[in-house]
């Protein structure tokens, strides 16, 4: 098992947001489940932006004290994941940080591990396919959370590969492992919120139910767009309470991304379910939220999207207690067992080569954006009505069919779901990948850099007159001294991007060494400072020569 671990988070911040994307939550649930299960010694969190090492302790411990130590870094500093042995990113885009690996410590140093949360948008997609024109070995690896997940990524990789060694004349590239690992849940936490009986009379009561009417729930972003249509779960609903002959309530937990859909989604209770009490509530609100684990008798998702990949919310339900009724949909066919912790509805996808190359081909030109490419897709996917009220009707009337499938779920979760199995399972894909690393030989490559994103003074060396090279001659224009070197350095406007370059001082060193005669080229001037100090310098040169400090030109 590893003892340390490297985690590129690029903004830095941890925490979670009004109205989060599941992939946020989910990634922050990830790294929590790391912090506190992984038996790390050492976790460093690399990012862009800037952090501490207390923020993180706060968002990934909340107080919580394993003895595991947490480190902020910047993703530059290329150390920290060669001596972790993996870098992981909640994102499966790896090119550019393969890339940056084979610059600056080699590709060999360490693993990559990326993750697939949506495989939907187009510019996903390709920024997946680029892992392929990177330097992405087969030591690293995209996890997907479900097998139809691995099957499209797979399929999506092998075509590319293919294209590429068409118009090439040579051999598909080198593809990163593609591992099957689910998202994972906190099953003991879910589980407490759920058993709690005197919440969920309260909430029962303030919602206004009976004691015999049932409560069905749904927890989620309220989006058509790119989550699901509601109306099926509306008529199912409605047709499962007549059949059965009770009073239902379906409460919606979720947020509007934005605000005027919720009249619309209120005609459509109002047209499809006008028998069903639909309660609209603050899935935002997590006190609520676990009110409603509590309150509720079945979970209900009948996602229709292309941008749904595992869904979390049905295992969530399943930690809860919850019998489910979903979609026979991507990765809920992974967590859910038909007739065991629930029932899975059939769903019907249009045919290829029909109107659907004309929705693609209208978001790739920019005529349609991606949240409607994704819900006219939604639009035209069907799920089948009659045997989610089927369904329903059963659950609503046997209580004790709702009683079996519930703890069949929570049984399912302590052995598939909890944090603890799911990140054994990731330690686990560690050990294997560094095994791989360790038994490969170095690649061969002529390109230490990516050829698109290089060094810009080679890439637009002839943009310019000359290049300076150790060989460009130095002089010192008349009328010029180390004061006035000085005085540039203090003008805000000819002092930015100071970082990069020696600072006012050295450059005042080093025109005293060119206008006193002791070095009169590029090379003379560098040798007189420490190594470390070297490229900075060069930079400085440019600088003066830049404000008529120095002259280039004999």
């Amino acid at each position: 098992m590893p003892s340390r671990l490297a985690i590129f988070h690029p903004p830095g911040q941890l925490g979670p947001k009004a109205n989060p994307f599941g992939k946020d939550v989910a990634n922050l649930e990830l790294y929590r489940a790391l912090a506190r299960h992984g038996g790390f010694e050492q976790i460093h969190v690399q990012t862009v932006q800037s952090t501490t090492d207390e923020a993180l302790r706060e968002a990934l411990l909340s107080g919580e004290a394993p003895g595991v130590k947490l480190t902020a870094e910047s993703v530059i500093v290329q150390s920290v994941p060669a001596a972790a042995g993996t870098l992981l990113r909640g994102q499966p885009y790896l090119h550019d940080l393969a890339w940056l690996r084979r610059r600056t410590v080699g590709d060999r140093a360490y693993s990559l591990l990326g993750l697939v949360h949506t495989l939907a948008p187009p510019t996903v997609r390709q920024s997946i396919a680029m892992n392929l024109w990177g330097p992405v070995q087969p030591w690293d690896a995209v996890i997907c959370t479900s097998p139809d997940v691995q099957r499209a990524v797979s399929r999506m990789f092998a075509e590319a590969g293919d294209y590429m060694a068409e118009s090439t004349g040579g051999a598909p590239p080198p593809q990163p492992a593609l591992p099957v690992v689910p998202l994972g849940v906190d099953g003991d936490a879910l589980a407490a919120l759920a058993d709690r009986p005197e919440v969920r009379r309260d909430l029962r009561g303030r919602l206004g139910l009976a004691d015999e009417d049932i409560l069905v729930l749904w927890v989620g972003r309220l989006s058509f767009f790119e989550k699901a249509f509601p109306q099926p779960m509306f008529i199912a609903v409605q047709q499962a309470a007549a059949a059965a002959g009770v009073k239902a309530h379906f409460a919606l937990a979720g947020w509007f991304p934005e605000a005027s859909h919720q009249e619309m989604y209120r005609q459509a209770a109002a047209a499809h379910a006008p028998d069903v009490a639909v309660h609209f509530l603050d899935g935002n609100d997590k006190r609520q939220v676990g009110e409603l684990w509590a309150a509720s008798d079945i979970f209900l998702s009948l996602v229709d999207n292309i941008q749904e990949t595992f869904g979390i919310t049905p295992v969530e339900a399943m930690a809860a207690g919850l019998p489910v009724v979903v979609s026979d949909w991507d990765g809920y066919r992974s967590t859910v067992r038909d007739q065991v912790e629930g029932f899975l509805i059939p769903t019907l996808i249009g045919p290829s080569g029909g109107l659907g190359v004309s929705m693609a081909l209208r978001h790739a030109m920019e005529l349609d954006s991606y949240q409607s490419y994704a819900g006219a897709i939604a639009q035209h996917t069907a799920v089948h009505v009659g045997r989610c009220a089927d369904a329903l009707a059963r659950l609503i009337a046997d209580p004790e069919l709702r009683r079996r499938m519930g703890a069949a779920g929570r049984a399912r979760v302590r052995t598939t779901f909890d944090w603890p199995v799911v990140v054994r399972q990731l330690t686990g894909l560690m050990d294997e990948l560094a095994a791989v690393r360790a038994a490969a030989a170095d690649p061969a490559s002529r390109h230490p850099m990516n050829p698109a994103r290089g060094d810009p003074f080679r890439d637009f060396a002839g943009f310019a007159t000359q290049v300076q090279s150790l060989d460009t001659r130095l002089s010192v224009p008349a009328g010029v001294d180390a004061a006035a070197v000085r005085r540039a350095a203090a003008l805000p406007l000819d002092r930015t991007f100071a970082a990069w370059r020696a600072t006012g001082e050295e450059c005042a060193q080093a025109l005293v060494l060119v206008a006193s005669g002791q070095a009169t080229t590029v090379r003379e001037v560098l040798v007189a400072f420490p190594i470390p100090r070297r490229r900075a310098v060069e930079l400085g040169l440019l600088w003066m020569a830049k404000y008529a400090l120095l002259d280039w030109l004999d």
